[in-house]
C-alpha cells in the first residue's frame, strides 16, 4: 500500500455539523469548541458560514465568532460564503479565509441556481477579485463529484470543467466533496488519481459523508491515490438536507484514531479530541455516529 506519512484533517463541525442541528449552539460554547479544537492541534478549522440567518440561523453568529477568536499563528481559520455579501462580512468580521462551492450535479445547479455549475463558477470572478484586495484567501469546493442523486454517475469530463472553471477565476484550492455520500472507494482512487495528474498545481482536499458507511474505505483509496487533507466533523455531525437518507460527516476522532493505528501522523491529540467530541454530544443533546465514542480507543483494550 502507497501511503503517506502524515495528513492534514480540516474539521469542519462547527460549521458542517451545527449547521444540521435542531438545537442552536450558544457563541460561547461555539467559542469554547473553537479553542478546544485548537489545543488538540487542529490547524485548519472551518469556524461558520456566512449565509442568511434566515436560511441557516445555526451559523448567524459566525461574524461574532471570527472577531472573538484570536488569530494564531499555524492555524487557518475558514468560512463558508456563497456571494459577494459573505466576502463583505469577511472582511468586516477580519476572517482570512473563505470557500466557495458549486455542485457537479447540472440539474441540481440548474435547479437551484438557475445556472450551470461552470456559469456558477465564473460568476465568482468577482468575489475573488475583492478577498485578493483585501488579504483573503479562497478555496472552492465541487459537490457530489463522485455520484448524484438526480443523474446517478458523474462523467469526468464534467468535473474537470468545474476544475477549469475555478482555475480561470484564480482559485487553485480545491475540495471534492461527497455530499450525496454515494461515493465508492475505485471510483474515489481513479477520480482522484486523475485530478492530481491532469492538475498538479491544485491543492486538493476530500470532504466525505458517511451515508452509506463508505467514508473510511474512501479516504483510505483517495490516500493510495495520493489525497492528503481530509475534512470531518467531531462526533460525526452533520447531513445533507437535500440528499434523501444523508448522515453526518465522517467522524473526526474515528478519524485520526485510524491514522494513529497506522503510524499516519495528523499533529492531532486524540485523547483531547475525544474529550471534547463527549462535550459535543452533551451539548447538542443526542448520541452521535462515532464509533470511537462508542467503543474507544484499540490501545485502550491491551492491558499493560
Amino acid at each position: 500500500m502507497h501511503l503517506p506519512s502524515k495528513v492534514t484533517i480540516c474539521e469542519v463541525g462547527l460549521r458542517d455539523g451545527l449547521q444540521n442541528e435542531a438545537r442552536i449552539l450558544q457563541t460561547s460554547e461555539k467559542l469554547e469548541l473553537a479553542n478546544g479544537l485548537i489545543a488538540a492541534g487542529f490547524k485548519v478549522i472551518e469556524i461558520g458560514s456566512f449565509m442568511s440567518p434566515k436560511a441557516v440561523p445555526q451559523m448567524a453568529d459566525t461574524d461574532k465568532l471570527f472577531s472573538l477568536l484570536h488569530q494564531i499563528d499555524g492555524v487557518e481559520l475558514r468560512a463558508l460564503i456563497a456571494n459577494k455579501k459573505g466576502i463583505e462580512r469577511a472582511i468586516n468580521c477580519k476572517c482570512r479565509k473563505v470557500k466557495l462551492n458549486v455542485s457537479a450535479s447540472r440539474r441540481h445547479n440548474l435547479a437551484n441556481l438557475n445556472r450551470t455549475p461552470e456559469e456558477s463558477v465564473a460568476g465568482f470572478g468577482e468575489i475573488v477579485s475583492l478577498a485578493v484586495q483585501h488579504g483573503i484567501e479562497v478555496s472552492g469546493s465541487i459537490s457530489m463529484p463522485f455520484g448524484s442523486p438526480w443523474e446517478g454517475n458523474i462523467p469526468l469530463e464534467s468535473v474537470q470543467a468545474i476544475v477549469e472553471a475555478y482555475l480561470e477565476v484564480g482559485i487553485t484550492e480545491i475540495s471534492l466533496s461527497d455530499a450525496s455520500g454515494m461515493a465508492v472507494p475505485n471510483k474515489v482512487y481513479s477520480v482522484c488519481s486523475s485530478m492530481k495528474e491532469s492538475y498538479p498545481q491544485v491543492k486538493w482536499w476530500l470532504h466525505f459523508h458517511n451515508t452509506r458507511g463508505m467514508a473510511m474505505a474512501n479516504i483510505l483509496a483517495a490516500m493510495q491515490a495520493g489525497i492528503t487533507r481530509f475534512d470531518s466533523s467531531f462526533g460525526g455531525l452533520g447531513g445533507c438536507p437535500f440528499v434523501p437518507g444523508a448522515t453526518g460527516n465522517v467522524s473526526s476522532e474515528d478519524l485520526v484514531h485510524m491514522m494513529d493505528e497506522m503510524g499516519i501522523r495528523t499533529g492531532i491529540d486524540i485523547v483531547r479530541l475525544i474529550e471534547l467530541a463527549r462535550k459535543v454530544r452533551h451539548m447538542v443533546g443526542h448520541d452521535t455516529d462515532s464509533y470511537i465514542l462508542k467503543a474507544g480507543r484499540s490501545k485502550d483494550l491491551i492491558r499493560k
